[in-house]
């Protein structure tokens, strides 16, 4: 992957809807060939698949934890967070935990019977999300902020 590919993830994971001119007047090139970079790039792997950010509070998810879990039954438990559409995340972890999740429903009351339910399961500690000063950071940096980087 070369400098050019690194532009064009870097402005894809910022506005995934960019047209290809648009995206090749970016990084200076025509519109068929940053069209055949994102196509290698899709084929490789690199670029996995394209999404929407959705507000969790538009749509009434008010509340968000991360839970550190230690399970009883790992396929039970893995079952069981699959099912729930108030787990958005699960990571398998080493330490004293094995797994860790994080949660988003309405309120903190749901976040405690999210917990109930998971008594079965194993043991918890619930930690909620107060806020976000770091919200969301792009995998692969500007050129301005590489080359920043290099220079201190």
């Amino acid at each position: 992957m070369d400098n050019i590919d690194k532009q064009i993830l870097f402005h894809l994971q910022s506005q995934a809807r960019i047209s290809m001119t648009e995206l090749g007047k970016c990084v200076n090139l025509s519109q068929p060939a940053v069209t055949e970079r994102v196509r290698r790039m899709e084929e490789k792997g690199v670029i996995r698949e394209y999404r929407t950010i959705v507000s969790p509070e538009k749509i009434g998810k008010q509340a968000a934890a991360y839970m550190l879990f230690h399970s009883r039954d790992c396929h039970a438990f893995v079952d069981f967070c699959r099912s729930t559409p108030d787990v958005v995340e699960c990571y398998r972890i080493s330490g004293e935990h094995n797994y860790l999740l994080k949660v988003m429903s309405d309120s903190t009351k749901a976040l405690e019977e999210f917990g109930n339910q998971c008594d079965k399961y194993g043991t918890y500690t619930i930690l909620i999300v107060m806020s976000s000063p770091i919200e969301h950071k792009f995998l692969i940096p500007s050129l301005e902020e590489t080359s920043i980087n290099l220079l201190s």
